[in-house]
């Protein structure tokens, strides 16, 4: 991977290593709707009224179709159900469940015909990385519901799903359009929820934090990163960052909300950060695959997943 490649890597690690624990924090006060709601409105207020002045929204109405489809998937079921699940399940054990995405991203890959090279180096990687969320998903076990975990499976396969989406059906449109695009669709259909259930009084203060920095860091900021990232190395070696994600969760799980910590998770975390070198070791080049790669940052960027 380039040096560029990595920059965007380990950004989009932190980036979307915090969710997890804003979002623990969030549904203390609020419901997983009305959280859904707010990161998606503060994530079009901030990027619409740019993608309008760009003439980037027009393009999106030839594709609405595979755009609607992207922001369901990676969005609107994801969010909600991740919100959801975080009721019953700590921040920590929901970051490292999410970690199964880069396997699921293979499996879709390869089923729907996407053709990137997978040598033994890099399935190995990813087959190491899987086998540290399992050394680390046992010190929660005791508090998983199934619903929980219903829950965390569908959000692994939108999470996995939503890249190929882009990289197949939205490669060409511009970046900020997309985004700005399928944050202010899925604000306008959650809207009516989040009037129903708003809270009765106003939040505690840790909660208006979290859910800002939500908003503003982990969904506009940390779209466009993305979209970034999938140009640079691919729509499924891209998703290994949820190999390092868990391990920022677990960090600021122990740390700030005092989530048990034990000998599985630090030997989880090792087998987690050398999975994702593996899973993103450079293959040999494949033409196929970099003809069905969004090409951004060429004039105005065209991007992907959250």
């Amino acid at each position: 991977m380039s040096r560029r490649g990595w920059l965007l890597f380990s950004a989009m690690c932190l980036i979307w290593g915090i969710p997890y624990l804003l979002i623990k924090v969030a549904v203390r006060s609020i419901s997983p709707a009305d959280l859904v709601f707010a990161r998606t409105a503060i994530g079009a207020l901030l990027l619409l009224p740019i993608a309008l002045s760009r003439g980037q929204i027009r393009p999106l109405f030839a594709r609405w179709r595979p755009l609607l489809a992207y922001s369901a998937v990676e969005i609107a079921v994801a969010w909600l159900l991740l919100s959801d699940a975080e009721t019953h399940l700590s921040s920590s054990l929901s970051g490292l469940l999410v970690a199964a995405v880069p396997l699921v991203g293979v499996l879709i890959a390869r089923l729907t015909g996407i053709r990137e090279r997978f040598g033994w180096v890099r399935l190995s990687g990813l087959v190491v990385g899987v086998a540290g969320v399992a050394a680390v998903v046992g010190f929660d076990v005791g508090q998983v519901t199934l619903v929980a975990l219903l829950e965390m499976v569908v959000v692994i396969c939108c999470y996995a799903g939503g890249p190929q989406i882009l990289a197949r059906y939205l490669a060409e449109l511009p970046s900020l359009g997309v985004v700005s695009g399928s944050l202010t669709v899925c604000a306008l259909v959650y809207a009516p929820l989040a009037v129903a259930q708003h809270p009765s009084s106003v939040p505690p203060t840790s909660v208006i934090a979290a859910v800002l920095a939500l908003g503003v860091v982990c969904t506009a900021l940390g779209f466009l990163v993305f979209f970034y990232l999938i140009a640079e190395v691919g729509a499924v070696r891209a998703t290994v960052i949820t190999y390092v994600n868990p391990a920022v969760a677990v960090a600021l799980g122990v740390a700030l909300l005092h989530e048990t910590f034990t000998a599985g998770i630090g030997i989880g975390f090792g087998l987690v950060l050398l999975g994702s070198l593996l899973a993103t070791a450079r293959g040999r080049p494949s033409p196929v695959a970099t003809s069905q790669e969004p090409n951004p940052l060429v004039a105005e960027p065209s991007v992907t997943k959250s």
